[in-house]
């Protein structure tokens, strides 16, 4: 093997974020979501917590031996350190530490870094190349920016809330902090913007301000030019698609529902034969969705009229048989079942200590040269204090016990 084969080798082995170091400000779950995508993929993430408690996420859902599940899970890869960063000498360990960093990630109310003296502008004084993502409810600037502002208020802000339940219901959400995570996502492909500007094209640092519903804003299609323009509202339809015919939920004779979606012409003439409605597949009214859209009453009473004649793997067979995209709604119990998940390795089993074991999913995309990779799952409460404080401040022992008896770390 030549050395360039073996140093390909190594960073394969790395992961492509390898040699980037993050330093985690943040709690709960946008910025740790962020950060969890970081780590996947080789970044070194030393997450900060206050001492004592922890981040409020290790007690949060199904608790087992004392820690959440899923923070055994957001938390896979990081280092955990524990700082108080509410006192003056854990802020100033906090700045030493980003001296050290390529990129901090915070999800506190605007003001607060300045109000414990590590904002953008101090930070990078001592560290120019500095990537500073800030995660928030309504971003940095504007009149709402103090505000208080959790994903279920960013998905309803954002309009996501809006279009979705029952039209003659109130809105509902899905039952997932879902804005959270897309906040965090988005945060996640800014750093690795910011980064690419900065190593690859020889820029400076950089301030990356993500506000949850704006996230939330960037998933809502053509929503705001259809208003804007045409004065079309989007409402809710429930189990249905706005404007794209045949795309929903139909329930089946087993009491089980199936998604549909059957919205492409041709594969619309295919549904409707395998079903037997010939009559429809030739109709020239529904060859188009422009026309579908205006029928989707109809359309939707004859899908109907099929699935409740059929249990849900049988339609599914049928409908897999003539090619069109089908499939389950599934829990967790189905997908730890399925062929598919087995086939392609998604879960992995990750070691509790003890014998004791988890299965965790792993993190998307998959790549074929560089993939991600968990190397361990979420950590104690302050596990790598000696190695962090140790070997990147070069603390000694004492100053460790001294620091901890002070409650700075």
């Amino acid at each position: 093997m030549s050395d360039s084969e073996k140093k390909l080798d190594k960073v394969r082995a790395a992961g492509p974020l390898a040699g980037v170091k993050v330093l985690e400000l943040g709690q709960l779950i946008a910025g740790p979501f962020a950060t969890a995508f970081l780590a996947w993929f080789g970044a070194e993430v030393i997450k900060v917590e206050p001492p004592g408690t922890g981040d409020p996420l290790r007690t949060w859902r199904v608790v087992h031996e004392g820690t959440s599940l899923w923070w055994r899970q957001i938390s896979r890869n990081k280092k955990c350190i524990t700082l108080n960063l509410r006192v003056a000498e854990g802020q100033k360990i906090a700045r030493e530490l980003a001296k050290r960093v390529d990129v901090v990630t915070e999800n506190f109310r605007p003001g607060t870094l300045e109000k414990w003296g590590l904002g953008f502008e101090e930070l990078k004084k001592e560290n120019p190349g500095l990537i500073l993502a800030r995660i928030s409810g309504y971003g940095q600037t504007g009149p709402y920016a103090q505000r208080p502002g959790f994903a279920a208020v960013a998905e309803a802000f954002g309009g996501l809330r809006y279009v979705t339940g029952e039209p003659d219901r109130p809105p509902v959400r899905p039952n997932l902090s879902l804005g959270d995570s897309v906040a965090g996502l988005h945060a996640a492909l800014g750093i690795l913007m910011a980064l690419y500007h900065r190593d690859a094209r020889g820029g400076s640092g950089q301030l990356i301000d993500v506000a949850l519903y704006e996230t939330v804003l960037n998933l809502m299609e053509g929503m705001i030019p259809e208003y804007d323009k045409a004065g079309v509202k989007r409402e809710r339809e429930g189990m249905r698609l706005t404007g794209i015919v045949p795309s929903g939920t139909y329930p089946c004779a087993d009491g089980a529902y199936i998604v549909i979606g059957a919205n492409g012409d041709s594969i619309f003439r295919r549904f409707m034969r395998a079903i037997g409605r010939e009559d429809l597949a030739g109709e020239a009214r529904l060859a188009s969705n422009e026309g579908r859209s205006r029928h989707i009453d109809e359309i939707d009473e004859a899908i109907t009229a099929w699935t409740m004649t059929q249990a849900s793997s049988e339609a599914l067979t049928v409908l897999s048989a003539a090619d069109v995209p089908s499939g389950p709604i599934y829990s967790a119990a189905e997908m730890l079942g399925d062929a598919q998940y087995q086939a392609r390795g998604v879960f992995e089993d990750a070691d509790l200590g003890g014998g004791d074991n988890v299965k965790l999913p792993k993190m998307a995309p998959r790549m074929s040269e560089t993939p991600g990779e968990m190397r361990w799952i979420g950590p104690e409460l302050g596990e790598h204090n000696s190695e962090v404080f140790g070997n990147w401040l070069g603390y000694p022992a004492a100053e460790l016990e001294r620091l901890a008896k002070a409650e700075v770390i």
